[in-house]
């Protein structure tokens, strides 16, 4: 069997394949409450149907001004869970495990959606105040945020503790915490983007501590069975900020608190950052981090092969692939891999037997 559609196990849940949903954000929830829609359900709906493991909604607010759109999905009332927990009940249905990112936009919150030209909102456009751990804006075409006060930091952290026990009455399976592309937990972390001189800046230790608090604030409310990853950017590339030996340290902190695998994204804290984008680019920071701090990690970025996620697993440089825009291309890519990979079609549901590659009958 390939390692791709070996099964894998996260504490109480056993996932069929190793090929996940990263979250993408839609900006497409209802009338801007955050409510997910017909859309949702067919977007994610889809991706169950085509044969992924787990299926991931996109960066879920946990507070209104936690969103990077008006568009963008929350779920910071009770009211938002019914929404949910219908698509959560299709994508079991399909024999996918539904996940859900878990986030709050910091400094990158109250923007229009991309397609509108994504500039930034202020509150006579719809939009709202937006926070940060130091008054230092994203970038010149950015508002310059307000720096959180204790009382807000500690309001933070409640609301991703009460966002994550929503989300399993959501019968949502799996829980993310976003912690990177310089959103809030993200800009905490970087010495570019945090100059706070109180117990959440300055030092490595004082940097990492707002997502350590959360970790430990949601790991002590949730089923042990329950899995926790955490997606961080491994590196900001920008001199003097954040870079894989940090993600190194924080992700070996990150294991003693109960977080199962680290999604290992890159960069989206500093505007100037100089990155460059090739198949597989970010495939070596999740090998790193997972050989060096001892922990499962998922790869993502440009990997768009059966053969290429394949050999990421073989190699041991990751544990997981996270599929985005390949999966937006095709749905069912899950289908046609395990064909490629096996030359079988379990992936192919009942209802889309007569389109099994070979079988033309």
């Amino acid at each position: 069997m390939s390692k791709l559609f070996t099964p894998i196990k996260f504490r109480g849940q056993t996932l069929k394949n190793r090929i996940f949903v990263a979250p993408m954000c839609q900006y497409s929830a209802m009338n801007s409450d955050g409510k997910p829609t017909d859309w949702h359900m067919v977007h994610l709906g889809s991706r169950a149907v085509g044969g992924a493991g787990l299926v991931m909604f996109e960066a879920t607010a946990v507070t209104p001004e936690g969103r990077i759109t008006p568009g963008c999905l929350g779920i910071w009332s009770d009211e938002h869970i019914e929404y949910f927990s219908r698509i959560a009940d299709f994508i079991s249905a399909q024999g996918s495990t539904p996940a859900i990112q878990l986030a709050h936009a910091g400094r990158k919150a109250s923007h229009e959606a991309p397609w509108l030209g994504g500039k930034a909102l202020d509150i006579h456009q719809g939009g709202w105040k937006i926070k940060g751990p130091s008054p230092i804006a994203y970038s010149s075409e950015n508002p310059v945020p307000e720096e959180l006060s204790h009382n807000e930091i500690h309001e933070v952290i409640n609301s991703f503790v009460e966002a994550a026990i929503r989300s399993l009455k959501a019968k949502i399976k799996i829980i993310e915490l976003h912690f990177a592309h310089g959103y809030l937990v993200c800009s905490f972390l970087s010495p570019l983007s945090n100059k706070r001189t109180d117990k959440y800046g300055g030092s490595f230790n004082n940097r990492i501590r707002l997502p350590i608090e959360i970790v430990d604030a949601v790991r002590n409310r949730i089923p042990e069975k329950t899995p926790l990853f955490a997606r961080i950017s491994s590196t900001e590339y920008a001199d003097h900020g954040w870079n894989l030996e940090d993600s190194i340290s924080f992700s070996k902190e990150l294991k003693k608190r109960g977080v199962d695998l680290i999604d290992c994204s890159s960069g989206g804290n500093f505007d100037q950052q100089e990155m460059e984008s090739f198949p597989g680019y970010q495939v070596s920071f999740a090998s790193k981090i997972r050989t060096d701090a001892e922990i499962m990690t998922g790869a993502v970025g440009l990997i768009t092969d059966p053969d290429q996620a394949e050999a990421i697993l073989r190699n041991g440089q990751a544990d997981v692939i996270f599929l985005a825009r390949e999966l937006l291309r095709n749905p069912y890519w899950p289908m046609y891999a395990e064909q490629f990979l096996e030359g079988t079609s379990n992936s192919f549901k009942d209802q889309y037997s007569s389109a099994v590659p070979f079988n033309e009958s």
